[in-house]
């Protein structure tokens, strides 16, 4: 990098081809349990399938991110879906080969995998 404007260009680059940090209010979030103890659980490839699979399938409207400790820490990894005007899901024990079905399921067809939600692995929610 030789200059700011490389940096910007590269910038707006990168935000083109992920296409996953998207802000507004129709826009869905997920979020990702980062604390200690999910990434202990592994969160972290967990985080990384939702952010590549969002961005295979370029989904604008579905932004991916992470958050300290839920609470929940005996159901880490736990994924959190935000969607306007329903209630959070709540998704525990998350691993990287159950990403694509919560994207395909719930994120493109607006149906929660309810067997995935805390209410299915026997926890109080």
């Amino acid at each position: 990098m030789k200059s700011l404007a490389e940096l910007q260009a590269l910038r707006e680059q990168m935000k083109g081809k992920v296409g996953i940090r998207h802000d507004g209010d129709s826009s869905i979030r997920v979020v990702v349990g980062m604390a200690t103890c999910g990434i202990a659980a592994g969160a972290r490839p967990v985080l990384a399938a939702f952010t590549e699979e969002v961005g295979k399938r370029g989904l604008t409207n579905v932004s991916v991110g992470q958050t300290g400790c839920i609470g929940i820490c005996q159901y880490e990894p736990v994924v959190e879906v935000f969607e306007p005007g329903k209630e959070k899901v709540t998704y525990v024990k998350v691993t990287p080969g159950m990403v694509p079905t919560i994207v395909s399921q719930h994120l493109v067809n607006g149906t929660p995998v309810s067997e995935y939600t805390i209410g299915a692995s026997g926890a109080q929610a």
